[in-house]
This record gives C-alpha cells, structure tokens and sequence, in this order.
C-alpha cells in the first residue's frame, strides 16, 4: 500500500510539475502586460508539433531540437505576438477587452494553423524530453520559480515590470522602456508554454484540440494565485496533481463510482470551476470594447440577399445540400451570442455547452432516456429540451451579476469545460445514442425547410430582445453598466435574462445541429468550438445578426470545401487584427473604400453647386409664449409671466444661451459677478484658464447643434413633476406670488440667498448621510461625514482633490456601501439598497466622466432613463428634450461622436426625465463652455424652485456661488466648513488664494 501510494504520489508531482510551469508563465505575462494569455495552451501545442517534426520526421538530435524549439521558437513566437498583436493595442490606451479578444483569436488561429499543417489526427510519437520520474520537473520549477521572483523583486527589470502594469502610460514618461518589458514578459511566457508543450506531449494525446484545452485546464492553479504570487500557484498545481492520482486508488460501487472517476481525471477543472466561480474574480476592471460608434442597421438589400443565399440550398443535392443543412442550425447558436455578447455586452465562451446540451436532452427525450419523462417525438422533444436547458443559463448568468471582462470569461469559459468534461464525455449519459429527425422531415431538403422556419422564428426573438424596451436596457447595460444602474436599469435581472435567453437559442440551434448530422457528436460541442464562435461573432459584428448568419455560412464553407482548420484560421486572423480595426472589418472596409474613391473634381463641385436648391433664408428663433429663463411655463398650461429686461427661451437656443446678441447686452456670469471682474480662484487655478482648456478640448460643434430649434409647444417644465411650489395662474403686476416663482421671473426660487431678506428655513431632508465611515486600505476617505439634502435647495460640495468627495457621492447613489453610518431617504433607511433601486426610488445622477449610451439615439437615451421599470408620464421624454434644447434632428441622432456640451446635456436630460426627487451632480460644468454653463445653472435653479433636492460636486467656484444655497467644504475626508456661499467661499478664496 506505502508503495502505491508512493508512486501515484511522484505521478501526480509529475502533472503537477507541468501545471505550475503553466501558472508560472499565465503569471509573468500577466504582470508583465496585463494580459491573461488565452493562447498559451496552443503555443505549447505548436512547440510540441515543432520538437516532434524536428526529431522524428528530421532525425534531429533531441537536444539540439529542443534547443531551437524552447530557446528560439517559443521565445520568437512571443516577441511576434507582442511586436505585432498586442502592442498595437497598447499603443491604442491598453484596452484589456481587446486584449482578451486578441489573445482568443491567437488561439484559435494557432490552432486552425496547426489543422492544416500537421492534420486533425492525434499522435503518440512525441520525443520523451524528461524522463517521467518527476524529480527533474520539479527542479525546473523551482529553479523557474525562484529565479523569476528574484527578478521581479530585487532588480531593475521588475520594478520597470511591476510599473508598467500599473500604468504603462506614466511608466513611459519616467523613462521606461514599456515595450521591452513587454516584450520580455511575452517571450519568457511562451518560453514556458513550450516546456509545458513538450513535456506534456509524450504522456497526452498531441493533437491540434487536445493539447491546448488541456492545458488552459490548468489556468486555475494561475486564479488560486490571483495571477500575482509564484508560490502560491506552485504549491496549488503539485496538490492538486497530488490529489488527482490518489483519487484514482478509490473503487465506488454504484452510481457514486462514474461521477468519482469523472472527478479523478478532471480535478484540475473542478479546481478551475471553484477558482472562477468562487474565489473573488480577478481583472473586473475588463470588460467588452465598448462600441465607439452606433451599429449602421443593415440595408434592407442586404436581407433580401442573404435571404436568396439562404434558400439557394434547395436547388442542390447529395453532399453539398447536406452540409448546407448545418448553416442553419449553426445560425441559431450564433444568434445566442449576438443577444449575450453583441446586445447585453457579456462575455460568453461556453455556449457550446449549451448547444451540446440541447442535442444531448433532445437525443434523450426522443429515446425516453430523459429520467422522469416519456418517450417524445423528435420535435417536441426539441421544444422541451430548450425549455430544459434555458434555466441552465443562470450557470454563466448568475456569475455575471459580480463580474465583468476577464472574470466572467473565465468563468463562462470553466462552466462550458465542466460540462464537456463530466456530461459529454462519460459514457453513462452519451453511450449508444442515436438522434433522428422530425417526421416528415427525414429527407435533407424538407429538413432544410423546417431549419429555415425555425431560423425565422429565432430571427424575431433576438429581434424582439434586441428592440423596444428590453432592446434599450441591453444596450445601456452594454455601453456603459454604471450609467445603465445609475438609470434605474435592473442590471442582476438583465444579465439573467441575457444569459437564460441566450442558452435557450444555443440550445435550439445545437438541437437542430444534431438533428442535422443524425447523431449526437460531442466533439462539434467541443469547448474549442466554443472559443471559435465567440471570435467570430465578434469580428463578424457582434451587434449584428446579419454577421451571425455571415459567420455560420463561412464557418460552415470553408471547413466543408477545404481541409480542416481553415476556417479557425481565417477567424483568428480577423480576431487578431480585431486591435488594428477597433470598429470592425466592416468599418474599415468602409473607410478604405472612401480613401480609394477619387476626389470630385472643381467642374463636379461646380456643377453639384448649381444642381442644388436654394437653401431658405433662416428664420428667427420663436421663443414659445410665455416662457420662462428657462423655457419652462406653468404646468397646468397658464403662462406665467418673466421679469423685464430677462431673457426667455429654451436652455440650448440662440435667445437662452448665447450671451451678447444684438438685441440685448451680453448678460452677466451665473454668479452675478459683473462682466470683466476677476474669477474667483481655487486651489490658484482661474477661472479663464478652465475655460480655455475647456475650449481646446471641446470638438468643434455644428451650427445645428448649437442652434437647436426652438419650436414646439409652450408651457413645459421638468418632466413629470406637478404644481407644487408654484402660482397655478396668471398674476397681475403688483400682486403677490403664492409660491416661488420660476427662475428668470423676477423672484428667487425658494431657499435662494436674495438681498434685503433672509431666506426661508429648509424643510425635512429628502437625502440625508449619518456617520458615514469609508476606508480605502490603510487610508480614510470618510471619516463621519454628515450631510442633509433639503427638498427645494441646492447643496453644494467643494473641496481639494483626494478630500472625499467623490467617495461621498458613491455613497449616497449607492455605488459604494460605507464601512459606517447611514443613508436614509425620506426617512427610509436605503444604506444597503443598490444604485438601481435607489434610482427606482427617486435619486438620480450624473457622472464626472460622460455615462451615456453611444449606440442610443439621443431620445433613446432620455428613453432609458424615463422607463425606470415603468413609463409614468409617456410625456415625459419629449418635454425633457425639448426642455434641454435635444429635440428636432438632434433627437434621431447617436450619441456617438456628439460634442462633450450635447452629451452633457443628454445626461442630465436622462437623469431628469423620470421627474427624481434627488439629483445628485458630479462636475456637471465639466467641459461646458460659458454659455452652456449659464444654461446650466438656470435649468438647476428652475429644478429647485421645482421642489427638487440638488446635491452639487463641483470645482467651478463662480457656478457655486452663483447656485447653490448651501456650500459644505471637505477636507481629509471631514466637513471642516458649512453655510451660505457668500461667507463660506470667501473665507475658502482667502485660505487658498495667493
């Protein structure tokens, strides 16, 4: 038994010994790039192939042969990557989404490549470079091990190292070489890889799909490790090696025993299941490249082509109609990817899992095999095998709600091995099982005819997901998670339904593919097929689900005409140029036949000139009737009248924003400070300085957009709210004013600092902050920070960079939970509820950085945050538009590419549609020249004598003073000042001025 016991334990050393030279090098180029190498299980592949041509078919001398594959090969394939794959996409700002695409299309391209240079088939001829005891393998690990740790610690290389990861940009204004540290961390990875390759060839199967999966297997041991500490990942990978071999000294009797032996050979992914389920993910900050411009719907022409492609089949017979038949059914999975991936921007790579079981359950069903359910017909029991496996979604969903980016692909990627590893290759679930068409359909024509009906049907429900309301969520989840919970978009439930939607279409169409083939094949499920269809999907447009049908009719042709592995190619070149075309093949396709198209010459300029009708002359600006500062009447449709002298119109037209038209003199800062008066000063930055970045850094904006059309019907304020505060009718001059009036018309809003006079108590907070405790660290961001948020006022919080007031924002809208204290609203405890539920509930924000949606419209934009779960006032949308100057041709545009004023007008247009109780502003002058500015702060004071509570971050001084009601200064994480503008920023002007 000791003797047993000691050999299986120098067996498992030995696989162990090959999975922590895995982790070693996943870990170096990790630290060294930021990128988890998807590809290293087909670089050791393709070292294998190497040492093996070079030994057995060249009767090389073995280490001469392993001298070039490991010292020369395996290096140069590393510096090739990083000199031509991704440093480019360095050089593009280090996009880690695209990083994670590069490398997948890496894998997949080595791996087609491979097909096609050595075959499909496997070999069992490969060269034994290390004896099988492990005792060498482990002396190169520690060797390994050691010495890279010496480096990373203890030398130049990895201080340069350890900076470059955590910002390359200010590693290469220090004076350090980025991309040679890259270079280094790539080369020394794949220099691993190739050890791992070569010595793992003799002992598994050497094949182009095998090799590589098995060991991605191992990528858990680099998880444990939180892809940072050698050591850790060492001793993971021999405890599990360890683990597996005296696992297989265990004999179960019964049904026990099949699953025992499924987890004694597939140990190494049941600890890559727990490392990318359980454990705390790793690269959240990653997520899909986010569409930098709105998706071009597809020409009409272009359906009616694809749909005449697609029934051409039917004209053809034999061999070639039956590998049509796969198109399809292909079709539908794809379909899956373009609603997970494409519209809810997830990352996916186990959908072939789902697909392989939705032909598993429908081979099950139609055998009465299934456990619990009678014999079905081929078609039902298709039907019933989508409702089956659709609730597996929450398998990948249910992660997705607490990770993004490289997380979740690991992930999804863990579940799809899983389920090939202990369902699809056990023979108690697959043995002699056979899958037969539909009745009726048995002929490879009438079959096609029944794929293409199913097709459809799936075709209209990704186009329903893709649309309408459900269509808007997505894709706000998509373009940009925060501002999509910021706007009340149920995020945990979206990804659910994403993910359950999207099992539901890879299960339909992998039901069809086994249907199709008559028989149920687990290698077409294969989780490398999985890798393959995400890439495609991607390059082909994932948005698109004309690129998906694309996409299944190129896999499916050129696998079918040629040898096999040249389809994996063809998308893994298109994935790894994926980086130097960030909008797509078709985008560049599109911009390089516009630089071959010849420019038109004078004589057609000329001629297009005079062919042109007369533009009309422009008309004036109408300003509604009885409009007020800012555009907005009384809401029970009795004009209220404005103060002489004060101007009216819409926020965004020439008569509200542009300051010095020739009619009247040019109007003086929101602050009342008179023109030409020095700006006040803060932290010895002025006023003017902003504004001239502001400006250089504005793009420059069409005259439509700063123009808007001001016509459309009077009388409209902020969506959604009522007559509270205010007069309900006209009022004669003289008369008193029952309420406050509105911005502009001659009075102050309620609360507002007014000469002669004090201003009017403050109620009960709407919004208020007990005790909050926030550390970050061994640093304390909040530090029992108190705030109240009256409803009617304007609060404001200033302060020097790094004093907290961001962290505190994060807390009121729910981004953050605080270590201490609490957030009530309306006297309702709201500490634990997410941002979504408190925008639900009445609190809306805005961003520092721009959180709109680029492939939205403008009025879907505004649309998102007016659904809330539910449309109130269907009216909504389109007096918030016309209320920030959006309507007209400006609300049919994407909001990619509009200038930085039009997008901030576009989020707080957002953010007021739903009529919130609270609205909390971060920087929201933030790139507004001073005309927008001025718009701004007259839409604000108009909320506030609206009745809303406004919460200000801000920095622009001269706005706050000339807004807010209540000014609160923060410093080191404290309220060290509080009270009216005027005292409050004077004494701050004094403390921080020269």
């Amino acid at each position: 038994m000791s003797s047993l016991t000691y050999d299986l334990t120098l067996a498992g050393l030995s696989v162990g010994a090959a999975a922590a030279l895995t982790g070693i090098g996943l870990i170096v180029t990790y630290r060294a790039t930021g990128v988890l190498n998807f590809a290293h299980g087909a670089i050791a592949m393709v070292c294998a192939y190497v040492l093996r041509g070079l030994v057995v078919d060249r009767d090389w001398p073995l280490w001469w042969a392993a001298a070039l594959t490991l010292l020369v090969v395996a290096p140069g394939i590393g510096v090739v990557l990083e000199r031509f794959v991704f440093r480019p996409l360095s050089v593009r700002g280090g996009d880690p989404a695209r990083a994670l695409v590069a490398s997948i299309g890496v894998f997949v391209l080595l791996v087609g490549g491979a097909a096609l240079l050595w075959g499909r088939g496997a070999r069992d001829d490969a060269p034994v470079l290390v004896p099988a005891e492990p005792w060498g393998q482990l002396a190169v690990v520690v060797v390994l091990a050691a010495g890279v740790g010496v480096v990373i610690r203890r030398t130049r290389f990895g201080r340069e190292l350890r900076a470059v990861v955590d910002d390359r940009r200010l590693a290469v204004l220090a004076g350090v070489d980025a991309d040679r540290v890259a270079a280094a961390g790539w080369a020394f990875g794949s220099f691993t890889a190739g050890l791992t390759g070569v010595l793992l060839a003799p002992y598994v199967r050497l094949d182009p799909y095998g090799l590589p999966l098995l060991v991605m297997e191992v990528v858990a041991v680099a998880v444990a490790a939180r892809m940072r500490g050698l050591t850790v990942a060492v001793v993971v990978a021999l405890g599990i090696g360890v683990a597996q071999s005296q696992l297989t000294r265990l004999h179960p009797s019964g049904w026990g025993e099949p699953l025992l032996q499924a987890v004694g050979a597939n140990l190494f992914v049941v600890a890559l299941l727990v490392a990318a389920l359980v454990l705390p993910g790793v690269g959240t900050r990653d997520a899909l490249p986010r569409p930098a411009t709105a998706r071009v719907p597809a020409h009409p022409g272009a359906w009616i082509v694809a749909g005449v492609l697609f029934l051409l089949p039917l004209g053809l017979a034999g061999r070639d109609l039956h590998t049509a038949v796969q198109v399809p059914a292909l079709g539908v999975v794809l379909l899956s990817l373009v609603v997970v991936t494409g519209r809810g921007g997830q990352i996916s790579l186990g959908q072939a899992a789902y697909a392989g079981l939705g032909a598993l359950f429908t081979a099950l069903l139609a055998a009465g095999r299934f456990p619990g359910l009678p014999r079905l017909p081929e078609l039902a029991a298709l039907a019933v095998a989508v409702v089956l496996v659709a609730p597996l979604g929450v398998l990948t969903g249910w992660p997705a709600i607490g990770r993004r980016g490289l997380a979740l692909a690991l992930a999804t990627f863990a579940v799809g091995v899983g389920v090939s590893r202990f369902v699809f290759d056990q023979p108690y679930a697959t043995s002699g099982l056979s899958l037969g068409r539909p009745a009726g359909f048995d002929g490879d024509r009438a079959y096609y005819v029944l794929e293409l009906v199913l097709l459809a049907c799936a075709l209209l429900a990704a186009r329903a997901l893709r649309r309408g309301r459900t269509g808007r969520a997505l894709a706000a989840m998509r373009d940009h998670e925060s501002g999509a919970r910021a706007a009340g978009v149920r995020v945990p439930s979206l990804k659910l339904l994403a993910f359950v939607s999207g099992a539901a279409l890879a299960a339909l169409g992998g039901g069809m593919l086994g249907m199709g083939l008559r028989a149920f094949d687990p290698a077409a499920y294969d989780p490398v097929r999985g890798l393959l269809w995400f890439a495609a999907v991607v390059v082909l447009g994932a948005d698109s689900t004309l690129g998906a049908l694309l996409a299944a009719a190129l896999l499916v042709g050129l696998d079918a005409g040629t040898r096999g592995g040249v389809a994996a190619a063809v998308i893994g070149v298109l994935a790894v140029l994926s980086g130097r075309f960030p909008d797509g093949p078709y985008a560049a396709l599109r911009d390089a036949t516009n630089r071959l198209r010849p420019a038109p010459t004078l004589l057609a300029v000329r001629l297009r000139a005079r062919l042109r009708p007369p533009a009309p002359p422009p008309r004036p600006p109408r300003v509604p009737a009885g409009a007020t500062a800012t555009g907005v009447g009384s809401r029970t449709g009795t004009p209220e009248r404005a103060a002489p002298g004060t101007r009216t119109g819409r926020p965004g037209t020439a008569a509200a924003v542009r300051p010095g038209t020739a009619d009247e003199p040019r109007s003086a800062p929101p602050t009342g400070r008179p023109a030409g008066a020095p700006a006040r000063r803060h932290g010895g930055t002025d006023r003017e300085a902003t504004e001239d970045a502001r400006t250089t850094e504005q793009p420059p904006r069409r005259p439509h957009e700063e123009e808007p059309a001001t016509e459309g019907p009077s009388g409209h304020g902020p969506p959604g709210r009522g007559t509270r505060g205010r007069a309900t009718g006209p009022v004669a001059p003289g008369e008193p004013r029952t309420g406050p009036a509105r911005a502009g018309g001659g009075e102050a809003p309620a609360g507002r600092r007014h000469a002669g006079g004090s201003a009017p108590a403050p109620g009960p907070p709407v919004l208020a902050a007990r005790g909050l405790r926030v550390r970050y660290g061994g640093s304390t961001a909040l530090d029992g920070v108190d705030l109240d948020v009256p409803a009617g006022r304007v609060i404001a919080v200033v302060g020097p960079n790094g004093a907290g007031k961001s962290t505190l924002f994060h807390c009121l809208a729910g981004t953050l939970r605080p270590a201490r204290g609490s957030v009530s609203f309306g006297g309702r405890d709201i500490t634990g509820l997410s941002a979504q539920a408190r925008a639900r509930l009445g609190i809306a924000r805005t961003f520092q950085q721009l959180a709109v949606f680029p492939t939205l419209t403008v009025a879907e934009n505004v649309r998102v945050g007016a659904e809330r779960g539910r449309l109130r006032d269907p009216g909504a949308v389109e007096r918030t538009l016309r209320l920030f100057g959006l309507d007209g041709p400006m609300r049919a545009r994407p909001a990619a590419g509009l200038p930085t004023g039009t997008l901030r007008r576009v989020e707080a247009a957002r953010a007021l549609a739903a009529a919130p109780r609270v609205l909390l502003l971060d920087e929201p002058a933030a790139g507004l020249d001073t005309a927008e500015v001025t718009a701004l702060a007259r839409i604000l004071r108009a909320l506030a004598a609206d009745g809303t509570a406004l919460l200000v971050v801000e920095h622009d001084l001269d706005l706050v003073a000339g807004l807010a009601d209540v000014v609160h200064v923060m410093t080191a994480g404290r309220i060290v000042a509080s009270g009216p503008p005027g005292s409050v920023l004077d004494t701050l002007g004094e403390t921080t001025g020269p």
